[in-house]
């Protein structure tokens, strides 16, 4: 079994790194093109993602050992998890404006906070709990003034159905975040990343009958840019869970807010409001208290371990 070394500030670098690649993710399906069939965007991001995700392994010789797992049950569940959640917030991407699939999908970080209190019996205390909801008030005041679902007294059909598809993909996302953080505790990183690759690009193949588009050159080229980050991003985000616990980083998924700010407003033209800069403040002020609580943490503990040792 591998040990799970504890280090929740790594942890954290880890998350806001995987947090900026997936971004670049989400922008080059984005830029691709809203009528590509869900299955066959997932095909992409998880097919293309084989290639970084392999190389990598080569690099620091691990291509060979990372075939071999000790619970094929546990990577099956949490590729089927995993590639459900996916497909679903893909089609809610393609069909949301940038800035509402991105305040949307912030539903996860509160479902994973719960489901590791509930399922993985994690120590949520006082300090995280309130960083959590301050995040989700910044992310409200943040996404509600630009929300355009619901003017005009109603919601176009595609909209509707992709704004509930994105939250649906945050439950899930939930879900395969806790399966991730049980195989880190006897799989490793390159094992468990692999595997979900290799299993979403087969399950997302069967989708192939339902009609896959014959793509123009430079959707296709977005597609595969979008796989190799989404390889990339899933190597951070996976090691992350090694080093700290689900609830003290999810609440760092807020970082992309920033950047997905940006983001729309240079590639899709989306100006930031006074709104989008207040919550932005807000959500980064919770996030920088969760980095110094740890910071105290850390600290106290080292001291006590000093307090506890024998002199000689």
């Amino acid at each position: 079994m591998h040990s799970v070394l504890r280090n929740p500030m790594r942890g954290i670098a880890l998350k806001v790194s995987s947090v900026v690649v997936f971004l670049a993710m989400q922008t080059f399906i984005k830029l691709a093109g809203s009528d590509i069939p869900p299955g066959q965007v997932t095909f992409c991001r998880s097919f293309f993602a084989l290639f970084p995700i392999m190389a990598y392994l080569a690099y620091i010789g691990q291509l060979r050992a990372a075939f071999y797992t000790s619970n094929p049950i546990g990577h099956l569940k949490r590729g089927t998890i995993g590639i459900m959640s996916m497909a679903f917030g893909f089609y809610g991407l393609l069909h949301l404006p940038l800035p509402e699939a991105i305040a949307l999908g912030y539903a996860l970080p509160l479902v994973a906070v719960v489901f590791a209190a509930v399922f993985l019996g994690e120590t949520v205390r006082i300090y995280r709990w309130s960083a959590v909801l301050v995040g989700i008030v910044g992310v409200a005041i943040i996404s509600w003034p630009k929300l355009t679902l619901f003017r005009n007294g109603g919601m176009e059909a595609e909209q509707a159905v992709g704004a509930l598809c994105v939250l649906l993909s945050a439950v899930l996302g939930g879900m395969a975040m806790i399966q991730v953080r049980r195989l880190v505790e006897e799989e490793k990183t390159a094992t468990i990343v692999l595997y979900f690759s290799i299993t979403a690009s087969v399950f997302s193949l069967a989708s192939l009958p339902f009609g896959w588009l014959l793509l123009p050159w430079p959707s296709a080229l977005y597609l595969i840019a979008a796989g190799f980050c989404g390889g990339v991003a899933q190597i951070l985000l996976t090691e992350s869970y090694r080093h700290a616990d689900v609830s003290t980083i999810a609440p760092f998924e807020y970082t992309s807010i920033l950047l997905g700010g940006i983001v729309a407003y240079f590639v899709f033209g989306d100006v930031p409001s006074v709104t989008m800069l207040i919550g932005t403040a807000i959500v980064i002020g919770a996030g920088i208290f969760i980095i110094y609580r740890e910071h105290q943490l850390g600290i106290e503990q080292r001291e006590a371990r000093k307090a506890s040792t024998p002199q000689a």
